[in-house]
């Protein structure tokens, strides 16, 4: 499945980087139920570097502020490695618009709409060339 193939969007490897246990369950939990594996959930930015190293996720769920760090820095130094897709989801309608003309974010509280659609245009936003390993 090429990661912007539109006819499926289910079964990607997802990484929740979220500080917040309940948000956190909540996200894996509605996630699963579109058909996604989360890989891991992690609430520091250290935590989010080495889980992206081991589960080599195929799309990121990114809290923009961590327990210790930011997870914008987290997604800085992962996409050293090679171009994840990823969505940045925030609490802060402010920091939402800082993150760049590029970034896909969403804020909280969201629909499952939003985030299907978040995925979506995350997803599209992918070079063409890539393919879940």
């Amino acid at each position: 499945m090429m990661l912007g193939d539109k006819e499926n969007v289910r079964g990607l490897r997802v990484l929740v980087m979220e500080d917040e246990i309940i948000i956190a369950m909540l996200f894996s939990e509605v996630l699963e139920g579109m058909g996604h594996h989360v890989c891991a959930s992690v609430a520091t930015e250290a935590e989010a570097v080495s889980a992206a190293a081991r589960c080599r996720p195929d799309l990121m769920i990114v809290d923009a502020h961590l327990r210790k760090g930011s997870g914008v820095s987290a997604v800085t130094e992962i996409l050293r490695w090679g171009f994840i897709p990823h969505i940045f989801v925030s609490g802060d309608s402010a920091h939402s618009l800082s993150l760049g003309p590029g970034a896909i974010a969403i804020q909280k509280p969201f629909l499952e709409a939003d985030l299907v659609l978040a995925i979506q245009r995350a997803l599209d936003a992918a070079p063409s060339e890539m393919v879940p390993s």
